[in-house]
């Protein structure tokens, strides 16, 4: 009788605390208000699967974050085109998520090989929280890359334009129809959608190499508002640009070329030339060993 009421006693216990749990997590989820996305981008698969986890993080810790590191997240994100998919909150509950991941994926890995240890779950932990830094840079410098490969092919439409007798703002215009697509499309799409707002196309190409950060733009933008200040030939000075980038394009293609024997040489030493001098030395190695 005495056991039965035990069970019984432990069997409410254990449905009062689940009881417990779920109105927990209700009351959580009922507090942390739901994001607006209609103006965002959409979440990709990965991250929605674990979105109620990043904005519980973001809700509850973004608040203490600072000013300084919120604004530098903000325009990092700006830069790696992740604007308008993540808040910098957002981003901060998304690396706390990442380090509980990979934490918990490594110690699950060292419970299967009964190896006990913290070691090994700390540095996954360290990782994890450090992974979506690194993953933001990674994307950084892709953007940058193709914005550097396809500015001269746009410099040309819009050069091409200018020329015909269209302003500048019918020359953006063409070039983001008739461009290739890419992120340096998207930026000019912002640029147009900035000036039908009423911005002046100089201070909307300033803000888009504010944004960006690229020197190529920067030398863009500053041509085109000198040009504008001084009455001086858009068209020309579109002109020249393009040829300059051009030119700098193929410097730099010629500068890694030069490179590629350098960065080689760490791979032969260490993978093919061992390799090499074990296949020609092993029939002379056999030979001498049957001789002695």
């Amino acid at each position: 009788m005495s056991e039965n009421f035990i069970i019984s006693l432990i069997g409410l216990a254990c449905a009062f605390s689940l009881f417990l749990g779920v109105y927990a997590v209700h009351a959580i989820r009922k507090e942390i208000p739901q994001d607006d996305r209609e103006f965002l981008d959409p979440l990709p698969i990965t991250m929605r699967l674990f979105w109620p986890l990043v904005s519980f993080f973001s809700y509850y810790i973004g608040e203490r974050l600072g000013v300084e590191y919120i604004e530098k997240t903000k325009i990092r994100l700006q830069r790696s085109g992740l604007g308008y998919l993540i808040t910098p909150e957002q981003f901060f509950g998304l690396k706390v998520v990442s380090a509980l991941l990979f934490m918990f994926i490594s110690w699950a890995c060292m419970k299967m090989l009964e190896s006990p240890g913290v070691a090994v779950p700390i540095s996954f932990l360290v990782l994890g929280f450090m992974f979506p830094e690194l993953n933001l840079s990674d994307r950084r410098k892709k953007i940058e890359k193709d914005i550097v490969r396809l500015l001269p092919v746009y410099l040309d439409f819009i050069t091409m334009a200018v020329e015909s007798g269209m302003n500048l703002n019918g020359a953006l215009m063409q070039a983001v129809q008739k461009g290739p697509k890419g992120p340096l499309n998207l930026e000019f799409k912002k640029v147009l959608r900035d000036i039908t707002a009423g911005v002046g196309k100089i201070d909307a190409l300033r803000s888009m190499a504010e944004r960006l950060q690229i020197r190529e733009i920067g030398n863009l933008v500053s041509a085109l508002s000198h040009a504008e200040k001084s009455g001086a030939s858009v068209g020309a000075t579109l002109r020249i640009q393009a040829d300059q980038r051009r030119v700098e394009r193929f410097q730099k293609a010629e500068k890694l070329a030069m490179q590629a024997p350098v960065k080689l040489i760490a791979p032969l030493v260490i993978f093919i030339f061992p390799t090499t001098f074990i296949i020609l030395f092993f029939p002379i190695v056999t030979q001498l060993m049957d001789v002695m």
